[in-house]
Order: structure tokens, then sequence, then C-alpha cells
């Protein structure tokens, strides 16, 4: 136990530290852009009284290093400034939007986690058949499309061809469960389409290389069903890669919506990265990119610790 926790503990101060160096490129990127920010926020007809009075609210008038270990100190307590165009503290700005993005994340998840690995092992077991062959045409096809082709795809067929879908995702609060799952299938069917094909495909060659190893051998020489050889046998020893593929596309998920909702203009954390973008609210930004980042970071920290709790060997290397 005291080993795993030892590795458990290197891998979150190597994550802190990588967050640390991100943050210095977030931040360090921002201010190397070209032009005035205030002066891009305010527009040409800003006065200079104006554009003073911006810059001292932004900081901009303390030296970059300051201001970064002062950003760097509100990011550790939560607190990421105010936003430029509107005043707002920038979590009350895109706590809510975070929060959907998660939703749509789980929902997407829910479903493809456990179709792909199901669909991983039927394709193994049925290797070189044509079922293999056009599974890996249509994955293939899947991985090779951008997000935003797959969602205008689905918006024209499913939204505006046959009306089953809103084609825009709004939400509100004061919805019901089931009409929130209706208004946001088609993004997370794009993310699924997306994702899917990935973790089944790793799967597959996860299951592939496992049943060529010589205890799979022994076991099917000793009469044993294929389907106990994969649930008993195989499907344990793959967990380790299976866990890695399946978090790095949960963490995907979250950092990768952004070209998906802006398809489908639902109000979650990438379209406020885009809105921000867009008219210079580098705070929120700033905030965006931190958090995207940490959360990539988190999942990727589980990935490793849910593989050297499933693989001996990664927890005795020796």
């Amino acid at each position: 136990m005291g080993d795993i926790l030892g590795l458990v503990l290197k891998r979150l101060g190597l994550g802190l530290v990588t967050l640390f160096v991100i943050s210095i490129i977030i931040f360090f990127m921002v201010e190397l852009l070209p032009g005035d920010i205030a002066q891009a926020v305010l527009g040409q007809g800003a006065t200079p009284e104006n554009l003073a009075a911006l810059r001292q609210q932004m900081g901009l008038d303390t030296p970059a290093p300051l201001r970064y270990l002062g950003w760097l100190a509100g990011a550790v307590t939560g607190d990421f400034g105010t936003s430029v165009v509107t005043g707002e503290r920038v979590t009350s700005v895109i706590g809510e939007r975070f929060q959907r993005t998660l939703f749509l994340a789980a929902y997407a998840a829910v479903i493809a986690v456990p179709i792909s690995i199901a669909l991983g092992v039927i394709v193994a077991l049925l290797r070189n058949s044509i079922f293999d062959r056009v599974a890996n045409v249509l994955t293939l096809t899947s991985i090779s499309s951008p997000e935003f082709f797959l969602g205008y795809i689905l918006v024209l067929y499913l939204a505006v061809k046959t009306n089953w879908f809103p084609a825009i995702s709004s939400v509100s609060d004061d919805m019901t469960f089931w009409d929130l799952l209706n208004r946001t299938f088609l993004p997370a069917l794009t993310l699924v389409l997306v994702v899917m094909a990935h973790m089944m495909r790793m799967t597959r060659a996860a299951i592939i290389n496992l049943l060529a190893s010589p205890y799979i051998e022994m076991a099917r020489l000793k009469g044993t069903p294929p389907w106990k050889v994969i649930v008993r046998h195989a499907l344990p020893n793959a967990w380790a890669p299976i866990i890695n593929v399946v978090a790095l596309n949960l963490a995907y998920l979250i950092t990768g919506v952004v070209l998906v909702e802006v398809v489908f203009v639902y109000p979650g954390i990438g379209q406020a990265l885009v809105d921000a973008v867009s008219k210079r609210d580098f705070p929120i930004v700033q905030a965006c990119c931190l958090i995207f980042a940490a959360t990539f970071i988190l999942l990727n920290l589980a990935a490793d610790v849910g593989a050297i709790l499933t693989n001996p060997r990664l927890r005795h290397p020796k």
C-alpha cells in the first residue's frame, strides 16, 4: 500500500509541476499578443482617461512577473479576477458553464464507454471477419472526420431533414431532465462518435495482443469456452491500457468540446472561451485555459493510478 501511495504522490507532484509550467505559458502567451490590450478592449474611440483607468484595473501598469504572481495566487484560491467586458467575477461567469460542459461530457461518456468496450471485445473475437473489417472502416472514418463536420452532418439529417432533435442546444435552469437530454443529444452524439471509435480500436488491439499470450492458449487447449477466456483471462489483464485510453478520451470530452459547443451553440465553457477570445476578455481566456489544463492533468493522473492498481507489474517495477 505504501508503494502505491508513493507512486500516486509522485504522479501528483509531477502533475502540479506541469500545471505550474502551463500556467506560465498561458499567462505570458497572452502578454506576448501584439497591440495594446486596453485599446483592443475599448476600441479606437477610447479616451486616454478610459485607457489609463482600464490599464490600472487590469494591472497593466505593474511589471508582468508581479502580475503573474498575483494571478497565480488568486487562481490557487479560485479567484481568477474580473471580466474586463462585463465586470463580473470570472468564477461566476464560467462556473455554471463549466458545470454544463461536465454534464455534456458525462452524457457522452455514459453512452460511449460501455458500448466501445463491448464492441472492442466483439471485434477482437471476430478478428478478420466481415464485421471486423466494416467496424475498422467506420471507426477510421469517424476518427478522421473533424468534430464540426460530424456535427453539421448530424444537424442536417437528424434536425433539419427529420426534425427529430433540435439543431441548437439552448438550455435553461427550468427545463426538465428529459428535455435537457433531448436538447443536448446531438452534441453528445457528436462526441460519442469521435471518442467511441478510438476507445473501441484500443480495446480491440489490447484484447488481440493478449489473445496471443501462452496462458490464453493454455486456457483454450483446456477447452475453456471463448467467452470465458475473454472475461476471466484476457479482459482483466487488458484493463490497464483500456483504463488509460478511457481516461484520455474523458479528458478530451471535457477539453475538446470547444468546436462542438460552437456548432450547437451550447452554453458551456468552450463557448465561453470562444466568446472571450472574440471580445479579448483575457481573464476569462486565461481561466478557461487553466481549467482545461488542470482537468487534462487530473484525468491523466487518474489513468496512471488506474493502470497501477490494475497491473501488478507497475506496482512492483523491479
